[in-house]
């Protein structure tokens, strides 16, 4: 699993890194405007964890924004395509987060994972990671495929059960396998409420924007979601 992702993020860290703007309408218009809203208004001096940093752009944000970033993805390319966006003006770590995190205890004030949990098995242990890293009353800030998404791809839709899905994405004249796990969404709240306080849980609606470029799309996500935000507060006592 973990070599699959690998593999697959490996090769499509190009398209990230130089076409951004072209192939990820969804995010551009859909998923990054919503997260940043959920952001402090002033991120001036606080340590953020961007954990699963693809090629940098939350990453090269918080540094525009004044924030004090560490980016960590399981990726080599994503990682190389991190330090070339942000001229090394960042920590960047090629790290898996299913292991132990490598940062003291109470280092960040914000953590922050774009569309990265999903290739995940087991939250509980990246959960319990990200809670010791981050200060008490710090926010944990997710998003993660809805879980509406992804059993449309589901071959035994049962949606009640955690499963490792496979889908393929269209890259050039050819399609790249990538895998990832749907969780019902019951699962995805009392996971993150093991070590933090729900705040918000929000379900996109796409930018204007999008429906100018791609109509279809934008009509597609106001009947079904892609996407899922969680907002989360650190519960850890001081």
């Amino acid at each position: 699993m973990k070599n699959k992702v690998k593999q697959a993020y490996d090769r499509l860290s190009v398209r990230y890194e130089h076409e951004d703007e072209k192939y990820n309408v969804y995010n551009n218009y859909y998923e990054r405007p919503a997260m940043i809203k959920q952001l402090p208004d002033n991120l001036k001096g606080l340590k953020v964890l961007d954990a699963g940093s693809a090629a940098g752009w939350y990453t090269e944000y918080l540094i525009n924004q004044g924030a004090i970033p560490t980016a960590i993805d399981i990726s080599p390319e994503m990682v190389a395509a991190t330090k070339r966006r942000t001229k090394e003006k960042a920590e960047v770590l090629c790290w898996d987060l299913a292991e132990k995190l490598p940062f003291k205890d109470n280092t960040f004030d914000i953590i922050i994972s774009s569309l990265t949990l999903h290739y995940l098995k087991d939250w509980d242990n990246t959960f319990f990671e990200f809670s010791r890293v981050l200060k008490p009353n710090g926010i944990f800030l997710y998003s993660v495929h809805h879980p509406i998404m992804d059993i449309s791809i589901s071959e035994t839709k049962k949606y009640l059960e955690t499963e490792l899905l496979t889908d393929h994405w269209k890259y050039g004249n050819e399609k790249i396998e990538v895998v990832f796990y749907r969780r019902p969404l019951h699962q995805i709240i009392n996971t993150t409420l093991k070590s933090f306080y729900l705040e918000e849980l929000i379900e996109p609606s796409p930018r204007e924007e999008l429906k100018k470029k791609m109509p279809d799309s934008y009509y597609q996500l106001l009947q079904r979601p892609n996407f899922l935000i969680v907002k989360s507060i650190n519960s850890k006592k001081k």
